[in-house]
């Protein structure tokens, strides 16, 4: 009975998130600020009324990169779509790859925030920025693997596209992002724009050297054990 139980419980939270995930990424899109308000208070709540009409902000970034997954496979590429989760052993570990790279964005902006504040970073004062940060982090990656998607098609077919999805992507996420701080951290607009610069700059830097580092490792032990 503990067992149905539990299935029952598994069955109604993954069929529930076919509603809730595309009103969270909606609510992200349009209302970037509200969401990543919502999650502050959130967290506030007993963990049992958390997040009651949404997904909880790292779920929702990871449900939205297994999608950026799946999609990956659809679009005409000059790589195998395949070979990232072949290299890792598996499309999970491929999914948790990605997951860590993504991660790093709401991570540093997490970080910033709170070293604005001066509040020392502890697990339990990085949770709540960084829980609000994956909600802007979450379309930003979805955007950004579908644009590396379009500059890897055959004959530069999506080039044009690719560029100009990275261009709004980074131009969105930017404009949420400064105004967060403008909010949040009560500072002026350039101000806001020169610390999100180096942050993000900072970030993709990191992301970069991460993501070059697993590929580097997945082909040294996919060599090893051809």
């Amino acid at each position: 009975m503990k067992l149905l139980k539990s299935l029952e419980e598994l069955l109604y939270e993954v069929v529930s998130w076919l509603l809730f995930y595309p009103l969270t990424m909606l609510r992200s899109v349009v209302k970037p600020l509200i969401m990543m308000r919502y999650a502050d208070i959130e967290l506030a709540d007993r963990q049992q009324d958390q997040y009651e009409d949404s997904l909880s902000p790292p779920l929702f970034l990871l449900i939205t990169l297994l999608l950026s997954q799946g999609l990956s496979g659809l679009i005409p590429s000059i790589y195998d779509p395949s070979e990232g989760a072949r290299e890792l052993g598996s499309g999970s570990n491929l999914l948790m790859a990605r997951a860590i790279i993504f991660g790093i964005y709401p991570l540093c902006m997490a970080v910033m925030l709170l070293r604005s504040k001066s509040i020392r970073i502890t697990r339990n004062s990085l949770r709540k920025p960084f829980f609000s940060q994956c909600y802007v982090a979450a379309p930003f990656a979805f955007t950004l693997v579908l644009s590396i998607d379009l500059l890897s098609m055959p004959e530069g077919a999506g080039s044009y596209a690719g560029l100009t999805v990275i261009v709004l992507a980074t131009l969105w996420y930017a404009q949420a992002q400064v105004r967060w701080s403008i909010q949040d951290l009560h500072i002026g607009a350039i101000k806001a724009c020169v610390i999100f610069a180096g942050v993000f700059l900072f970030a993709t830097v990191l992301a970069s050297i991460v993501a070059l580092l697993v590929a580097l490792d997945s082909k040294s032990i996919a060599s090893a054990t051809a």
